[in-house]
């Protein structure tokens, strides 16, 4: 897979192997539907059935005990504190300090068992994320930054787990304790009531909506400015050789600042709206508890209200502010996680791969492969195969020649459904490959890519990713045959070494062998090597060509190769040029054809032998070529 260049100006991002141009960021999200999304978290939620059940028991228990405190303290002025008669306060006292103090516990309970349920409900979001990442098609990760898409898996989840472990429970428990506040203060004085809340509720929807849609666009803004600088940190990181190599140092680190900046102008504007809430709410706060006192003294000297009632009403007004003002001190986070949890279901609601209904499995295919008129594009209008037909039979080696570009690792593609076809057929034993489950179908395959991936692990891990339930035994024959055991002996702990990500403490050459033990553990039917032996020096290329030769026997193989004495033993080899293939047949065939093939023979020949290259046939080399052939 090509390695894209690190850049910041992402309207297009790169495409991978011969992928199409992707989405521009940001450009796949869909429409703001707030309510949606919030119900999408709540089935999340509602998994958590019993602690959800326990937690608003103790937010109602919470409610009520914060509606006694004051009432008990209203209780106290009028009949205690006023007509000074400490006969009962101390008991009145003692019950307010019983209340508060279980208010205070029952509150920290509640917070434990919801954080609980909600560290389940986040562990399950990441769950189906990932989960759905694994059935994705090849093309939506060629399509996108991979650095962005774990911006989602990280940033963005653990947004919602903000809210969910702390906000629902404020939320839940401010509503109730508004309301319950707001009928018990109608029962107290059905006078003073209107007066406290039409002021606070009134001043709280009008600054609520107007924050709200600016703090939820400003947060998406910055959840998208953040992908992109993970993206391009996982981007530059994994290149640093070419870095390096390019002395691009001094660039890289300018176009990091331009995307952190970008970052950081977001968070600025995103904390501006955020951090709004809490100090206009202890505005309009302090505004209720002023017109409360005032209005309320107004009432006790006309008679309409006793001193206790007004205390009472004043703490009453405090506490409906203060969840409020909670409520108000979470939008920030609420906004960040509803965007962050839009771009993760605009995840998990992506089409995952096409495959065939489940159906019992397949018995032991032979390996006969047909290409019947196959034609495919990534990109609209630029189609890379046209018209491609070829048969393989069982046993046989066929080998994919040509210019780059010219469609060879597609026809792989193709044939393992990384992609799927537009125009054609593709035929395994007469069957149609999309009437393969895909996992039957890819354990029929043993595949080696020129560029070797290997998992952070031991060698033993990594070679039995092909059959995970192998053997020491098998093991050691498939590194045998691989002809990797020369360089696993001489490690200190041989199979059992500790790789670092990707393999970064082997050679490039070793990282191949290893997956090509890898791909004889897994014992397929059918053999792709692209370029298997691309990174390795002549002589450990030589080692490997006989170890290939004794594994492609029997089975149906498909070669890509640029070095043509590679496959000069292949029972078919195909031409592919500009996405058809222009010439087939054995080597012999090919070179007396002075073709494409002959031209590409010669001049490698050529290369090898020193002699000047020559495309004229009937010449010098020609006549040397032929005889080498």
């Amino acid at each position: 897979m090509q390695t894209r260049a690190p850049r910041i100006e992402r309207t297009l991002r790169l495409p991978g192997p011969g992928g199409p141009a992707a989405r521009p960021s940001g450009a796949t999200e869909r429409a703001r539907d707030t309510r949606r999304t919030l119900a999408r978290l709540g089935y999340y939620l509602k998994r958590q059935k019993g602690s959800l059940i326990l937690t608003s028991f103790l937010v109602a228990l919470t409610s009520g005990l914060d509606l006694m405190g004051p009432l008990l303290l209203g209780r106290a002025v009028d009949h205690h504190i006023i007509p000074r008669r400490l006969d009962g306060l101390w008991r009145i006292a003692g019950l307010m300090l019983l209340v508060y103090a279980s208010s205070s516990f029952f509150n920290w309970l509640q917070n434990y068992v919801m954080n609980g349920a909600s560290q389940r409900a986040v562990r399950d979001i990441r769950t189906d994320l990932f989960a759905k990442l694994q059935h994705l098609p090849l093309q939506f990760f060629d399509q996108r930054v991979h650095g962005e898409l774990m911006s989602r898996l990280t940033n963005d989840v653990e947004n919602i787990n903000q809210v969910f472990s702390g906000g629902v429970t404020q939320i839940a428990s401010g509503t109730l304790s508004t309301l319950c506040i707001g009928i018990t203060m109608f029962v107290l004085n059905p006078y003073l009531a209107p007066v406290s809340l039409i002021t606070v509720v009134t001043l709280t929807i009008v600054v609520n909506r107007w924050l709200s849609r600016r703090a939820r666009e400003a947060f998406r803004i910055q959840s998208a400015a953040l992908g992109r600088l993970y993206g391009f940190i996982e981007e530059t990181i994994g290149g640093q050789h070419v870095v390096k190599a390019y002395n691009q140092e001094r660039a890289v680190i300018g176009q990091f600042d331009a995307a952190n900046r970008e970052w950081q102008h977001g968070g600025i504007r995103a904390q501006i709206f955020s951090g709004f809430g809490g100090p206009l709410m202890n505005v309009i706060n302090n505004c209720g508890l002023a017109i409360v006192a005032g209005v309320g003294g107004v009432m006790a000297v006309w008679g309409m209200a006793t001193v206790g009632t007004i205390a009472t009403f004043v703490n009453y007004t405090r506490q409906f502010g203060r969840p409020l003002h909670e409520i108000a001190n979470l939008y920030g986070v609420l906004q960040a996680a509803l965007a962050g949890a839009e771009r993760v279901f605009e995840i998990i609601d992506e089409a995952p791969e096409k495959d065939a209904p489940a159906v019992s499995e397949a018995g032991a295919i032979e390996g006969e492969v047909v290409f019947e008129d196959v034609s495919f594009s990534y990109r609209a209008g630029t189609p890379v195969l046209r018209g491609v037909d070829l048969c393989a039979r069982p046993g046989e080696t066929i080998a994919l020649i040509g210019p780059t570009g010219a469609g060879k690792t597609t026809i792989i593609n193709l044939l393992t459904r990384f992609y799927e076809i537009e125009h054609g057929r593709i035929s395994i034993d007469g069957r149609d490959i999309r009437d393969f489950p895909k996992a039957t179908l890819r354990r029929q395959l043993g595949i080696v890519l020129q560029d070797t991936f290997l998992f952070t692990g031991t060698i033993r891990d990594n070679i039995r990713y092909g059959k995970l339930d192998a053997t020491a035994e098998e093991i050691d024959a498939a590194v045998r045959l691989a002809n990797a055991d020369h360089f696993i002996e001489r490690l200190p702990l041989g199979l059992d070494t500790l790789l670092t990500e990707r393999g970064g403490n082997l050679s490039q050459g070793q990282r191949q062998l290893l997956a090509i033990a890898r791909a004889i553990l897994a014992n397929p039917r059918i053999l792709i090597l692209d370029e298997a032996t691309s990174s390795v020096d002549t002589r450990t290329e030589r080692h490997i060509q006989e170890a290939m030769l004794r594994l492609m026997h029997g089975r149906t193989s498909f070669v890509i190769a640029h070095r043509l004495s590679t496959v000069r033993g292949a029972d078919q080899i195909l031409v592919i040029d500009r996405g058809e293939i222009v010439e087939r047949g054995t080597h012999e065939e090919l070179l007396l054809r002075n073709g494409l093939y002959s031209r590409l023979y010669l001049s490698q020949w050529n290369a090898v032998a020193g002699l000047p290259d020559s495309s004229e046939p009937g010449g010098e080399a020609d006549d040397l070529a032929l005889a080498a052939g």
